[in-house]
């Protein structure tokens, strides 16, 4: 028999087992619309915030209510996260992809038309229930198209630049749409990129869901849903003005949330068909990944909030300028993701880690310096950028660490706890640091009454800031003590299934 006619065996399975799965050949254009999709989930919140005084106006939204046009969003989004992983798992990603598209855009459309203040608080929660449907099935369809280890840290690469430079994207966005249209763009906006990213995600996307066990844990569900609206609503309910953490409805819902969340845990470690199998979260590197990512959350998204204030009430900035103000912040995630992603499987996730949430601790400390009448270059500019690649650092490489060893049956319940760490972060940070940032302000007018608002104001920027740091070196060494995993882990064995 000629050479050339031999068969070739270097693929060949073994007699009696399966053939490796192959990559998906359109995994890079699916990269590119779960991108999108991302980039639309994180910007939400930014680009309405920018739209709230148009909006209020517009519409007559007191200002005791105006926050609920954010509330109203992150309460749905944060409360129903691990039921809309789970959904994703059973009904399939790609599914609950694109129903969570054309719902979010169906209620955007509906908040960006909305007459009165109680339908567009009521799209606002329909925009939270579709978002938290969307977002872990996004990131477990990224998780389970790209297996290869530099493939995959290249993904996770263009996934965290998304996730962390989105909103500062958002606050550009908003503030262009408000100034040269109107605050209904902020959300109609959604409309035609949501259309479009489903059509092209029902021809690029891959199908995967879980098989087995496919029961779900009613008692489960309504105990986390229950428990993580009570928590968000009542840090929510904290930062209010006139409430406070003293304030009876306040109390009345973080006990609420705590009877509930431990009831939650309790039923779990019993439970035949757990809603979140507790093999998830104890795993260490993947517990630390969560803790890295509630806690950076809690830092980061009140790092957004007052260095707005900060441009726009000391500075005096329009709010397009004070969204370009964060663009050096957006273009040094975007870079820094890009070159996290040639290091990650080289060096591993853990130096990636704890650099990058060194980086952001110098970076927030920085902001400290901030007067009056200081210079953008010298006083911001610094802080954003160690920030950003800080952020860069920790996002790709604690995006992966948090799904390591995942079997695909439970992908989309992770990436929804991943999603729901760093959004209960957030509430928790902002709450917490609005209610220092008042109290420092309050204290400062009191001591040196003559010394004037303005300068009582950066005081309470520079305590606030002080205790995001906190935040984020308590990250450091959780990030330091949990990460265990090596460069020749990622991606797991179990992450390699067949998506």
């Amino acid at each position: 028999m000629p050479v050339d006619t031999l068969p070739d065996l270097r693929h060949s399975p073994v007699p009696g087992e399966p053939a490796p799965p192959q990559p998906d050949p359109r995994r890079w254009l699916a990269l590119a619309v779960i991108a999108i999709a991302q980039l639309m989930i994180v910007l939400d919140v930014s680009i309405v915030n920018i739209a709230l005084p148009d909006a209020g106006a517009d519409l007559g939204i007191s200002a005791a209510n105006i926050q609920w046009v954010v509330t109203a969003y992150t309460l749905t989004f944060g409360g129903l996260l691990l039921l809309g992983g789970r959904v994703s798992d059973i009904i399939g990603r790609k599914r609950a992809f694109l129903i969570g598209l054309l719902g979010f855009a169906a209620a955007s459309g509906l908040g960006g038309i909305a007459p009165n203040q109680e339908l567009l608080f009521g799209a606002r929660a329909l925009q939270g229930v579709f978002a938290a449907l969307l977002a872990p099935a996004a990131l477990s369809l990224l998780a389970l198209a790209f297996t290869e280890p530099r493939e995959r840290a290249r993904a996770f690469g263009v996934f965290g630049a998304v996730s962390g430079g989105g909103a500062a994207i958002g606050l550009i966005l908003g503030g262009t749409l408000t100034e040269f249209a109107s605050w209904r763009w902020t959300l109609l906006v959604n409309v035609p990129i949501a259309v479009a990213t489903a059509l092209a995600a029902v021809v690029l996307v891959r199908e995967s869901r879980a098989e087995g066990d496919r029961h779900f844990d009613v008692p489960g569900v309504l105990l986390s849903t229950a428990g993580l609206a009570s928590l968000v609503y009542g840090f929510s309910r904290a930062a209010e003005a006139g409430a406070g953490w003293s304030d009876p409805l306040t109390l009345t819902l973080l006990g609420a949330a705590a009877v509930l969340l431990v009831g939650f845990v309790l039923h779990e470690r019993r439970a035949a068909h757990p809603l979140l199998p507790l093999r998830i979260v104890l795993e260490r590197n993947r517990g630390g990944s969560y803790l890295v990512f509630l806690l950076v959350g809690a830092g980061l998204f009140s790092m957004f909030l007052f260095l707005t204030f900060y441009f726009q009430e000391t500075l005096g900035y329009t709010p397009l300028e004070s969204g370009f103000a964060f663009l050096p912040f957006s273009g040094g995630i975007i870079v820094g993701a890009g070159l996290v992603s040639q290091v990650l499987p080289r060096v591993g996730p853990r130096p990636l880690i704890v650099g990058g949430l060194a980086l952001a601790v110098a970076g927030m400390l920085w902001l400290t310096q901030i007067g009056v009448t200081s210079s953008f270059v010298t006083s911001v500019l610094p802080a954003e950028l160690a920030m950003s690649f800080g952020m860069a650092m920790v996002f790709v490489s604690a995006s992966s660490t948090a799904l390591l060893g995942v079997d695909e049956h439970d992908a989309g319940v992770a990436s929804a706890t991943l999603t729901t760490a760093q959004q209960i972060g957030g509430s928790l940070g902002l709450a917490l640091l609005n209610t220092f940032f008042a109290s420092a302000v309050a204290d400062r007018m009191a001591a040196d009454p003559t010394g004037g608002t303005e300068a009582a104001m950066v005081h309470g920027y520079h305590v606030a800031f002080v205790w995001a740091a906190a935040f984020l070196g308590i990250a450091l060494l959780i990030g330091a003590a949990s990460i265990s995993a090596r460069r020749s882990d990622l991606p797991a064995p179990e992450m390699a299934l067949a998506a």
